[in-house]
Order: C-alpha cells, then sequence, then structure tokens
C-alpha cells in the first residue's frame, strides 16, 4: 500500500487508536503512536515525519517550531479546536497549522450542565453517603434553576447549545461575546451587566489575550454572593488564585471545573500514586463545593469519531493540495 503520509501521533491513549487506527489506513496515512507528550523533551521523535498531531496538553513552542522545520516537518495537526498550545506566529511561513473546529459542541455543553447539576445537587457527595447508608441529607441542600439567570460567555457553538439547554430549564439567559449571532434565545449584555445578575456563570470563550483571567479578583466582585460557576472551555480563563481567595470567603454556591491553568502532566495521567506538588489544585480539592474533573467535557463517542474523522481530513486535504479550510493563522490570534 502507498504511504501518502507519515504522522508522528503524540500523547496516545488507548481511546485514541479506536478511530484513528482503522481510519488512518484508509487514508493510507502511516501513524506511530506516541505515548509521550508533545514538548521541548520529545520533539526529536518526529524527525522522518511529514506532521505531527497533538491534543490539548501537548505544546509547541517558537523554538520547537523551528526543530520541526529543520526536521522537515510540514504540518501541526490539532486535534482539538483550540490553539493556544501552539505559537501560531512563529510558525508563520515554516508549519502549516490545522485544527478541528467543531466536534460536537453538545457533548461539552450537556456535560457542563451535568457538572452545574452535580455541583448544585452535590449528588456526587450522595452517592458516596448512601453507599455506606448514610441517608442523612444534611449538607446536600441545593437551589431551583428555574428561573434563574443564567450568564453564557462565548456564544460559539458549545456556547449556542449550552443557551438551548439551559432555555430547557426555564432559565434567564444572558450572555456576552464581542461578536453577537442574531437569532439566539438569550440576551447580549455587557461583561460587568453578566457578572453582576448571574445566578451561574457558564464559560465557553476559547482562551486568548483578552480572555485569559477573564474571571478574576475585579470580576469576581462583581458577582452575586452564591453564584454558581462552571468552566469546561480553558483553565487560563480563571485566574486560580483569585477564585481561591474568593472560596475563602463563600463567595460561590459551588464551582464546577473541567479545565485546570496548570493541567499539563496532571490531567490525562493516573497520578494517584503520587503527590502533587501543585498547591492551589491541592488547594481546590479540599473544598466541598467544589468539583473537579479530567477536561473529559469532550469525551464522547460521537465527539471523538468527529475528532479523528476531520483531523485525518485535515491531512487528507494538506496532502492533496485541496483548500485548507481549517487552517490556523496568525489573524486568528489577538
Amino acid at each position: 500500500m502507498v504511504i501518502y503520509m507519515k504522522i508522528a501521533f503524540y500523547g496516545t491513549k488507548p481511546y485514541d487508536k479506536i478511530w484513528f487506527e482503522p481510519m488512518g489506513k484508509e487514508y493510507g496515512f502511516d501513524i506511530h503512536f506516541i505515548e509521550a507528550a508533545c514538548n521541548q523533551e520529545t520533539i526529536f521523535m518526529a524527525k522522518g515525519y511529514d506532521a505531527i498531531c497533538i491534543f490539548v496538553n501537548d505544546y509547541v513552542n517558537a523554538e520547537m517550531i523551528d526543530v520541526l522545520y529543520e526536521m522537515k516537518v510540514k504540518a501541526i495537526l490539532l486535534r482539538s479546536a483550540g490553539f493556544n498550545n501552539v505559537d501560531v506566529k512563529a510558525a508563520e511561513d515554516k508549519i502549516i497549522i490545522l485544527r478541528v473546529p467543531s466536534y460536537s459542541p453538545e457533548a461539552v455543553a450537556e456535560f457542563s450542565m451535568a457538572l452545574l447539576l452535580t455541583v448544585n445537587r452535590l449528588t456526587h457527595k450522595a452517592y458516596n453517603r448512601t453507599r455506606d447508608f448514610n441517608m442523612s441529607l444534611n449538607g446536600l441542600m441545593g437551589i431551583d434553576l428555574h428561573e434563574k439567570t443564567a450568564g453564557v460567555i462565548g456564544t460559539g457553538k458549545i456556547g449556542q447549545a449550552m443557551i438551548r439547554i439551559l432555555n430547557g430549564f426555564q432559565m434567564h439567559v444572558l450572555c456576552y461575546d464581542p461578536y453577537p449571532i442574531e437569532g439566539l434565545e438569550a440576551e447580549y449584555v455587557s461583561l460587568e451587566e453578566l457578572f453582576k445578575c448571574a445566578d451561574v456563570i457558564s464559560l465557553h470563550c476559547p482562551l486568548t489575550s483578552d480572555t485569559r483571567y477573564i474571571i478574576n479578583e475585579s470580576s469576581i466582585k462583581l458577582m452575586k454572593q452564591g453564584v454558581y460557576m462552571i468552566n469546561t472551555s480553558r483553565g487560563g480563563l480563571i485566574d486560580t488564585e483569585a477564585l481561591i481567595d474568593a472560596m475563602l470567603e463563600n463567595k460561590f454556591g459551588g464551582v464546577g471545573l473541567d479545565v485546570y491553568e496548570e493541567e499539563e502532566g496532571v490531567f490525562y495521567e493516573d497520578r494517584s500514586g503520587e503527590i502533587i506538588t501543585d498547591d492551589n489544585l491541592a488547594r481546590l480539592m479540599t473544598f466541598p463545593n467544589v468539583l473537579i474533573t479530567s477536561h473529559m467535557g469532550f469525551f464522547t463517542r460521537e465527539a471523538m469519531q468527529a475528532i479523528a474523522f476531520t483531523t485525518l481530513e485535515n491531512a487528507y486535504a494538506l496532502e492533496n493540495g485541496l483548500p485548507l479550510v481549517n487552517q490556523v493563522g496568525k489573524e486568528m490570534v489577538s
């Protein structure tokens, strides 16, 4: 069989192979699965390959771009929508970057709602109690979401899916995005108004220089006492130290985090037998009203299949001189 492209696939997990392995053969690609994450210590493993394929907790900085260019690697295939982990400006005229702009918005939005419902009604704590036949309700009281005000920051495809879900709970939905979309069943307001009015805040915006630490000491002070906050987007949207300070002041009714700003090397790995040296992450785990999951909002069969298909379609388009509709350029970086 003719091999059309050799791809070094970093950060391999068993579930990645379910779709990438058979699809790769169908496309005629030679995919070499590497368990190690892509970083400065492992970039040498890309030598001899036409492209590398990376995920959210891999990174490619300017120095690594130069190494890839010298090794004649022509593309970075992102199996994600976000691209904040790649130095896009350094890659210009050297390496083509292709992403998966959408796979299953519903998967992430549904998980966001699952986090909200869980951290509100404390079903995870109830489950642990009742397994020991502790049927006490003390400490398990939540709030009705019906007719409360929800604030959605970011109205891309995931944000839109979240708005549909929140409307299903008959919540009043406010939203913020610098690029409004017509026809949404939600009211666009300023960030300040959203922070002041929302009983629930859910983050669905990309991580850029404009959105980094959009949740900070100042914005938290604007929020209602007892507000609930959900983040399934990127950890860097929240200033963790400001969040911890606010938790100590009982500002939040509950916080659900599927992402964390320093998750590299921890999320997607089994560190249960090790001492965690990240003091902020360890501290967050101690709050009874904080629920942390391991960046799994996307993790459905439908989403994983879509990620594999689009990633390999991107590679196929590059190899065959077709339009690169999912290319990431420096104009996309603020």
